[in-house]
This record gives structure tokens, C-alpha cells and sequence, in this order.
């Protein structure tokens, strides 16, 4: 079967070589029908070579790229599935991000409350403290002042009972409480 195939091909080569001998010898006689017929008959013999020497190849290539672009719709389908698989991820994410970021506010909230209640605890003891302080400053000064003012007291009072004793003490009493003093202060 395969001679008769070849025999085919080499008479349709030979009639297509004879072809344009044909023409120019007398075209005109066989019409336009005649140069229609030679055409189909070209045509379907140039198929006919073309399917004999590259039939398979030509049948391998469609079905290699019919199973190349099978493969890749998968591929795709795979992909896609992938992509929409990562995008319920990433949506459930994002919606775990608002209760997350729910949690942390609330946790911030807590920890500054707690901050704030240790701040105005602390600045309550320091107020504590100074007000002690600030007793026991105006205690002291308090002290002095009345210190002072004894002292003050003292100085008028001493001041007034020497003027009393100058306007009443006469020079032989004054001379006599000096030794009287005087002996005192040396026998003790």
C-alpha cells in the first residue's frame, strides 16, 4: 500500500511538472471549465502530497498542541483554585485584622488605665509627702518664730529690769551686788 502511495505522488508530480507545457499549447481549446478542472485537480493532488509526506507530523503537532494547551488550562485551573484558595486567606486575614486590631485597642486601653490609676496613685503619695513636709517645715518654723520671739521677749524684759534696777539701785547698792556676786561666782 505504501508503493501505491508513492506511485501516486511521482504521477501526480509528473502531471503537475507537464502542467504549464499544457497550458501553453492550447489552453483556449479546453475553456475556462478545463482550466477550472486542472486547478482542483492541482489542488487536491498538492493536499494529497502534502498529507502523505507530512500527515503525521502535521497530525502530531495539532495533538501535541492539543495536549499542551490541555496541559496548561489545568495548569491554569490549578492556578486559579491556588489563587482563589489564598485569597479566602487573605480575606480571612483582613477580617481577623479588625477583631485583632479590636483586641490590641482594648489591650491598650487596659494598659493605659492601668498606667493611669499607677500615675495618680503615685502623684497621691507624693502629695502625701509634701504635705508632711510641709507640716513639719511649718512645725519648724513655727519653732523659730516662737523662739525668736521668746528670745525678743528676753532681750525687753532683761532690757526693762536693768533701766528699772539703774532708776532704783543707788551706787553703794550697786557696789554692793557686784561683791555679793562677785564672792559667788569665786567660792563656787
Amino acid at each position: 500500500m505504501s508503493r501505491l502511495k508513492i506511485c501516486c505522488a511521482v504521477l501526480c508530480m509528473l502531471s503537475l511538472s507537464a502542467l504549464p507545457a499544457l497550458a501553453e499549447a492550447g489552453g483556449e481549446a479546453h475553456g475556462e471549465w478545463g482550466n477550472t478542472a486542472w486547478r482542483v485537480v492541482n489542488l487536491i493532488l498538492f493536499i494529497l502530497l502534502i498529507r502523505h509526506f507530512f500527515g503525521k507530523k502535521i497530525i502530531a503537532f495539532f495533538k501535541d498542541r492539543t495536549t499542551g494547551i490541555a496541559t496548561e488550562l489545568s495548569s491554569l485551573e490549578a492556578g486559579k483554585a491556588e489563587a482563589e484558595r489564598k485569597l479566602a486567606d487573605v480575606e480571612k486575614r483582613i477580617a481577623g485584622l479588625e477583631a485583632e486590631r479590636r483586641a490590641l485597642m482594648a489591650e491598650y486601653r487596659a494598659q493605659g488605665e492601668s498606667l493611669r490609676t499607677a500615675i495618680v496613685a503615685e502623684a497621691e503619695e507624693e502629695a502625701k509627702r509634701i504635705a508632711v513636709r510641709a507640716r513639719a517645715t511649718a512645725e519648724n518654723e513655727i519653732a523659730v518664730a516662737v523662739m525668736a520671739v521668746r528670745a525678743e521677749l528676753a532681750e525687753k524684759v532683761a532690757a526693762e529690769a536693768e533701766k528699772m534696777l539703774a532708776e532704783r539701785l543707788t551706787p553703794s547698792d550697786h557696789v554692793q551686788l557686784v561683791d555679793k556676786y562677785l564672792a559667788k561666782v569665786v567660792f563656787h
